[in-house]
């Protein structure tokens, strides 16, 4: 296939996700082409391919896969499928982009892993932080030594809870807030410091709103402590009223930065009377309110998508992989052991007998 020649893609499901790699390609299309969608629900993806023009619908996406023409598949689906679509991807020769979190387990891990490598064929790991253009700038500027050397990063994210209802079956998660949003600040934590090896993880968590709905927790603090001496604190909340929250601290000996995507980049505003859309999981918008513009390219989702499509052409080297999404899975295990424990849990960490990471703090 010609340099020149767009990546046809296919997608894996028809809900929140699906619709962010669907705007995202069609967002910067010189790469890249969506040909087709695939979700077992009857109308689902009937309805995204209407929205995006996309010509191809499946109900069974190991049929999709079929289809000759597709060279790169994105999965946007429960967490529970990861793995199982993730190697009947590979073995269909297609290239493969898994949103967070990578699996459920180290063993899938390690099979998504070596299942591509053996297919020759590039598993990609979908984590926006790394693409997101205030974070990018933050890190570009330590990188240049702005801040001298780093002993502190924050990564936080926090709402009142997630978008589809899989995410409160912990059978179909994995976990709750930690698994669903911890993944982010980990990767990003591990990503800003240049991927230094990772001493020990320590984490507290509860469920304090939501044991109605999930045996997840709602609310985690995780501190992770690398062996260059810089602390990595995560905190994730599905407790959170008032709308997304998604910001990062750095703190250097010779500086500091803070970046908070939605306050930088929101109008503040005021309605007695609301109006149609804020900002994610916002629940209203009358009173004070902070709307947002270009909400997914200042997450980092066009570019992100952009950027594999470049790298299934060979234009470039994938900044997501597999094995960055192996180190997020090892540290969400000692993390939920962590918080069963009460104690520092030391890496390499690999528990076995375990299907869940949850089972690690409480039975589910």
């Amino acid at each position: 296939m010609s340099k020149k020649a767009r990546v046809k893609v296919g997608i894996i499901g028809s809900q929140f996700e699906a619709d962010i790699h669907a705007y995202s390609f069609a967002a910067m299309p010189d790469e890249a082409e969506v040909v087709a969608v695939a979700s077992p629900t009857p109308g689902n993806a009937a309805k995204l391919a209407k929205k995006y023009n996309i010509p191809r619908v499946f109900t069974d996406y190991e049929q999709m896969l079929a289809e000759r023409d597709i060279e790169m598949v994105t999965i946007a689906a429960p967490n529970y499928l990861h793995a199982k679509m993730t190697i009947d991807v590979a073995n269909a020769g297609k290239h493969v982009v898994c949103e967070k979190p990578l699996c459920l387990t180290l063993q899938e891990a390690d099979m998504m892993i070596d299942t591509c490598k053996a297919k020759g064929v590039l598993l990609m790991y979908g984590e926006e932080l790394f693409f997101t253009p205030k974070y990018v700038k933050a890190k570009e500027m330590a990188d240049q030594g702005a801040f001298g050397k780093i002993y502190l990063v924050k990564q936080s994210e926090k709402h009142f809870g997630p978008h589809a209802p899989w995410f409160w079956d912990v059978a179909k998660s994995g976990g709750g807030v930690f698994m669903d949003m911890g993944c982010h600040g980990i990767a990003f934590c591990y990503w800003f410091l240049g991927r230094p090896k990772i001493k020990n993880v320590y984490c507290q968590m509860g469920t304090y709103v939501h044991a109605d709905k999930t045996k997840g927790e709602d609310n985690s603090i995780c501190i992770i402590e690398f062996e260059n001496g810089a602390v990595g604190l995560i905190e994730d909340s599905w407790a959170r009223r008032g709308g997304m929250e998604d910001r990062i601290e750095v703190y250097g000996e010779g500086g500091v930065t803070y970046a908070d995507l939605h306050l930088g980049n929101a109008l503040p505003t005021y309605s007695e009377y609301g109006y149609g859309y804020a900002v994610e999981k916002a629940p209203t918008t009358k009173g004070w309110t902070w709307p947002v513009f270009e909400e997914l390219w200042n997450y980092g989702f066009p570019q992100e998508m952009h950027h594999f499509a470049r790298c299934v052409r060979g234009k470039e080297q994938p900044q997501a992989t597999g094995e960055d999404g192996r180190v997020v899975q090892q540290v969400l295990y000692a993390g939920y052991q962590s918080a069963g424990l009460g104690c520092k849990v030391a890496l390499p960490f690999r528990p076995k007998g375990v299907k869940t990471p949850i089972e690690l703090w409480r039975s589910p």
